[in-house]
């Protein structure tokens, strides 16, 4: 029997370390202090599970554009997020997240250890914490899951888990808290970030460009080889649910059953659909064919703009931001064809730049009569949150990928982060789980 070495059984002893010391943290559940509104409680739960579907639909997006020996375990590292963060989130992450502040930078890890006092007391005064505490997992989760589509074709299993833990600790936490914690920086200097913008996009936008810098280029990326999707239909499938999931994201980031819910789920709706024209019909008008992925990229593109914006922009404004986003990040695409960037899947400049666009145009675009909460923007005469709005993105983007690239560092000296050429070759499905995908069937073989 082969002996097993310490990076082997490490990650197992770490759980079940976690798994023994909940059995000791007293956590009664108790739903009887504050006011409750059961229609904002029901409303919020169905938006909280429409974002976790987000992370198995992202599974299929990206898997469908692979290469089909990698099917498998790009769509794993995708989906494992929603055991690794759950966990974190659960111990220490919504502490840093949301727990007492720290001078707005990170909220105190003792406030909601093992999520003690969360079951307790209202959240904005109208449902529980807990579930504010869930529906925040689920950003979480599929945080992470996006640099995947970066770094896919040549990471190490093992060294991308490590990677989230060390990712969803340093940098989504850190960003959650300057934004979204009521003591945040970012949000006492006055920026606005609706429904992820900053926290979501632009964090995975930076890491996906940090991690393809420190893995370096593919060997088919190297050699020029044009590599076909494994399979389209799964990359409609994958679209099809994010759009579906994203009005969980964006309306339910309101937190209620009301007409900001309401306005953020119309304004995320007519984005998609404006970006994914505009992506497509911009092809066309550059000589390509319609294309199936080029309506499905340009959709999640227009997704992601409209993220920061949702809940602060006009329904026509919502068109303006797709169309425009669309047309920005196709450029910033055929941009990198031209470089030798090997981002797998553009991660960044659909992720990154989506999210870079939606922050700055949410700084044109937001006016008080959608959402009296926020700022009326350039458009509206006031361009000193037009100008807070390109301070908060530019923070956001330096911080993200200096602190991803450290990270990817940090773990490649721990362990290789990148699988062998042989392996590469081999295909990952196959060198990192012993899988195989077949066409046209979702049960895998076992090799």
């Amino acid at each position: 029997m082969k002996k097993l070495t310490l990076q082997q059984y490490l990650p197992f002893l770490i759980l079940l370390i976690i798994a023994i010391c909940a059995l000791f943290v007293p956590l009664a559940p108790n739903f009887d202090d504050g006011t409750y509104n059961s229609s904002d409680i029901a409303f919020v739960l169905i938006c909280a599970a429409l974002v976790f579907l987000m992370t198995p639909a992202l599974s299929f997006f990206y898997g469908g554009m692979v290469n089909r020996k990698n099917v498998l375990s790009t769509m794993m590292k995708s989906f494992v997020a929603t055991g690794v963060i759950t966990v974190l989130w659960i111990v220490m992450g919504f502490s840093l997240a949301f727990g007492d502040s720290i001078y707005g930078i990170i909220g105190d890890p003792r406030t909601f250890f093992f999520f003690q006092g969360v079951n307790s007391g209202p959240a904005f005064g109208t449902i529980p914490l807990s579930l504010f505490a869930v529906f925040q997992l689920m950003f979480a989760i599929i945080t992470p899951g996006l640099v995947v589509g970066a770094v896919a074709e040549r990471i190490r299993f093992t060294s991308y888990i490590l990677f989230i833990v060390l990712f969803a600790i340093f940098v989504y936490s850190p960003l959650a808290h300057w934004t979204w914690s009521p003591n945040g920086f970012l949000l006492q200097m006055g920026v606005l970030d609706f429904a992820g913008g900053t926290v979501v996009h632009i964090s995975a936008g930076m890491a996906a460009l940090a991690g393809a810098l420190v893995l370096k280029r593919r060997k088919s990326h190297l050699e020029h080889k044009e590599v076909p999707p494994a399979n389209i239909p799964y990359v409609l499938i994958g679209t099809g649910l994010l759009w579906f999931g994203w009005f969980g994201f964006n309306a339910g980031s309101a937190l209620a059953a009301n007409s900001l819910a309401v306005s953020a789920f119309i304004t995320t709706n007519i984005a998609a659909g404006a970006a994914g024209l505009s992506w497509m019909l911009f092809d066309v008008a550059r000589g390509k064919k319609p294309s199936v992925l080029g309506f499905c990229i340009g959709a999640v593109v227009g997704l992601v703009a409209i993220t920061p914006a949702a809940g602060f922009v006009s329904i026509p404004s919502s068109i303006f931001i797709g169309t425009v986003s669309a047309v920005i990040s196709n450029l910033v695409v055929a941009w990198k064809q031209k470089t030798s960037l090997d981002d797998t899947l553009d991660v960044f400049p659909c992720h990154g730049i989506g999210g870079i666009v939606g922050m700055i145009l949410t700084g044109v675009f937001a006016t008080t009569t959608v959402n009296s909460a926020g700022q009326d923007g350039l458009l509206y005469g006031n361009a000193d949150f037009f100008f807070t709005q390109v301070k908060g993105a530019v923070i956001v983007i330096i911080f993200s990928f200096v602190v991803s690239f450290v990270i990817f560092k940090i773990v490649n000296l721990i362990q290789p982060i990148r699988v062998s050429e042989a392996e590469e070759e081999l295909g990952l499905d196959e060198s990192q789980h012993n899988e195989k995908y077949n066409q046209g069937n979702l049960s895998p073989e076992i090799s």
